[in-house]
């Protein structure tokens, strides 16, 4: 029984495969499209229809979801007349990539909705899978009762650039706390501590940073930047300790050498009274 709009999905990836499911499993006539057909047999035998071509999955249905490997993948598939289809694109790419295609889309007839999935395939149909779109409001408002279907969604703004630009920028905060973990496990691990006994630390220190972030959020909107919890000068002492051992330790000294780094250029541009976020200003810089 299909009960609700319908949805025509291009790319069965991993995550291509599991919107689709999760479109199925809200009850949604699903038709599928992938350059590689066996990867759509698991969907079509949970009632999906396969089609022959990008386009005759375009004209199956009013809501097309797109998941390939780049824009250059979506241009080529999108390479016919879109009218009045709605095209939401949830492949990675840039901003001005997003906000290029969204005006090829418009021009081709059809409408535009950029997206990024904040979430691991297995997640994808459940609360905890977080969607993030840019583009059109009452676009957005239109077809979020389908959208729902695969996760908790976010309106991040009518820029279609927008979506993309907080995954870049959420990508680099998950790079960069994941690289953290890496690096302070190849540190313990000279002490024979494995990465499952630091691991519960490790999680403190996490929850502690995330405690500081809604008043680091207001410093750096507000430029200011109270030493509240300490100064730079003090962060560079200990930074200076972290080189030192590691490099002792013959563990690899990139990471705190760069922190270091930057540091050290906020304190010489006269922030080394100042508290940490201060270094807001070095990453505003090219």
């Amino acid at each position: 029984m299909h009960t609700g709009t319908p949805v025509a999905v291009l790319g069965l990836g991993l995550m291509g495969s599991a919107l689709a499911g999760a479109f199925l499993r809200a009850g949604h006539q699903t038709t599928v499209w992938n350059r590689t057909t066996t990867k759509a047999d698991d969907l079509v035998a949970r009632g999906a229809t396969l089609a022959e071509s990008p386009a005759a999955a375009i004209a199956a249905a009013p809501l097309v979801v797109v998941c390939v490997s780049d824009y250059d993948a979506v241009t080529a598939i999108l390479d016919g007349a879109l009218d009045g289809r709605v095209v939401v694109n949830l492949t990675s790419g840039t901003p001005s990539r997003a906000r290029a295609l969204a005006e090829e889309v418009v021009r081709r007839g059809g409408s535009y909705l950029d997206g990024g999935v904040m979430a691991v395939p297995e997640a994808i149909g459940t609360a905890d899978a977080v969607l993030a779109y840019s583009g059109p409001r009452p676009l957005y408002d239109a077809h979020e009762s389908t959208l729902r279907g695969l996760g908790t969604g976010l309106h991040l703004g009518d820029d279609p650039g927008l979506a993309a630009t907080h995954e870049m920028a959420t990508l680099v905060l998950m790079w960069g706390m994941l690289d953290g973990f890496l690096n302070g496990a190849a540190i313990v691990g000279t002490a024979g501590v494995s990465a499952t006994a630091y691991l519960s630390i490790a999680r403190r220190a996490i929850d502690t940073v995330a405690g500081w972030l809604p008043d680091y959020a207001r410093q750096a909107d507000n430029g200011s930047y109270p030493a509240d919890d300490g100064t730079i000068d003090t962060h560079l002492a200990a930074m200076a300790h972290v080189v030192e051992e590691s490099e002792s330790l013959g563990v690899n000294t990139e990471l705190p050498r760069l922190v270091k780094a930057l540091a050290e250029r906020a304190a010489n541009a006269g922030h080394g009274g100042s508290g940490y976020v201060a270094l807001m200003e070095q990453f505003r810089k090219p």
